[in-house]
């Protein structure tokens, strides 16, 4: 009996952080989407943020923790966003982060926050002045900011003078967010090619991470689990952000190629286990630590709302495992140099199979012990279908 105590704590205590665990979910997810060929229409997409919202909020419904949608400004634009958030709030759900578009507008054809033309520069910055504005709205109190400038070809621009321009605009916006509010978050993500080819403007973690270091400590960086080269160690990333109090959110998807958006854990569940053991290590899970863990995700082939609950269910499993680690043994193998011995450890932990605790904790919350089912049987994707005849369907870039 002795011997089961510890894994009894570590069990109690898994249970314990797996109940305060929440996933943001993506506004944009829920739309129409495709590949550079072809955008895949579904029946019973939504037609704006407000039957966004109402689908987000089903996955919420079913697994207990995605309380939260973040918005995509001006896909999600709406004439009152206090109303929205107040419809938010009527479907269970809240209003999470704000996310800007710097890629969508012939201007930024030659940049946008890195443009040479001022005006085009001050233009980019006004428009994270209209997202402030939609925070101040919604109760907000995060800007996601992903900066697709970069050159194709060398000699098209300086590439020194492209991170003075963005450090010059970056602190025109860091300056309005936090004078808008004291507790408002500058995430900066990262994202090593693409649109641009030869040289993007921010690239890397560390690129990223050297502007929030410059802007204060209201800006963190966002690691979007699908914005690395090909055997990239992501959670070593992971630890050094952790390290210096700079990892403000995540973009959990996955690719199998290049920024693939598939579902998380889809491409590597390993990964994502490892990641998240990085995090559960540290006490991050914890919503205290001011990490933001979020879905960023298209769904192309798949249906919308049972893509997104799959997905949740994917981090959710992952998280577990990593709550799981015998972390004395674990510690006392490395410190001795046993290395197959804390390769096990980990190992133990990864093959464990958690759905029946998941199951049992969803039960004790009064959910049904199998969300994606739960969904299938409640009838909503065909009232949706049914209701949502006419308009125009939102979709990628709307």
């Amino acid at each position: 009996m002795m011997s089961d105590s510890p894994a009894q704590s570590r069990l109690e205590a898994a249970q314990a952080a797996l109940r305060q665990q929440t996933i943001e979910l993506p506004s944009w997810a829920f739309g129409n989407s495709g590949t550079r060929f072809k955008v895949f229409a579904q029946d019973g997409v939504p037609r704006d943020p407000y039957e966004k919202i109402a689908d987000a909020s089903q996955v919420h419904a079913v697994t207990g923790i995605a309380p939260r949608v973040s918005l995509h400004i001006p896909w999600d634009l709406v004439e009152d966003y206090t109303d929205l958030a107040r419809h938010a709030a009527d479907h269970g759900v809240s209003i999470g982060m704000i996310n800007s578009n710097l890629f969508q507008d012939d201007d930024y054809r030659l940049g946008s926050l890195t443009h040479p033309d001022p005006v085009v520069r001050k233009k980019a910055v006004d428009h994270h002045l209209q997202c402030i504005e939609v925070m101040a709205a919604t109760g907000s109190t995060e800007l996601k900011l992903w900066l697709p400038d970069g050159i194709n070809y060398p000699g098209q621009d300086s590439i020194r003078a492209r991170q003075d321009r963005l450090a010059d605009s970056l602190a025109d916006i860091y300056a309005a967010l936090t004078a808008a509010d004291p507790r408002n978050t500058l995430v900066l993500e990262y994202k090593f090619f693409e649109p641009a080819f030869y040289a993007t403007d921010i690239p890397d973690w560390g690129t990223s991470l050297l502007h929030c270091l410059a802007l204060g400590e209201r800006a963190k960086v966002v690691l979007d689990t699908g914005h690395h080269a090909p055997g990239t160690n992501i959670e070593f990333i992971v630890a050094q952000l952790l390290r210096q109090g700079r990892l403000g959110a995540f973009d959990f998807n996955s690719r199998f190629y290049a920024d693939d958006d598939l579902m998380a854990g889809a491409a590597d569940p390993f990964q994502l286990f490892r990641i998240m053991h990085e995090i559960v290590t540290v006490g991050a899970l914890d919503a205290s630590s001011g990490v933001n863990f979020m879905l960023d995700q298209c769904h192309n082939i798949e249906a919308k709302i049972p893509g997104q609950i799959r997905s949740v269910m994917n981090v959710q499993e992952a998280t577990a495992k990593a709550l799981l680690v015998d972390m004395p043994a674990l510690e006392a193998a490395q410190h001795s140099g046993d290395v197959l011995g804390a390769n096990g450890v980990l190992m133990d932990a990864y093959n464990t199979d958690v759905r029946p605790l998941l199951a049992d904790l969803r039960v004790e919350q009064g959910l049904d012990p199998d969300p994606m089912a739960a969904f299938a049987a409640s009838g909503y994707t065909e009232k949706i279908v049914a209701e949502r005849v006419g308009g125009v369907q939102a979709g990628w870039g709307a």
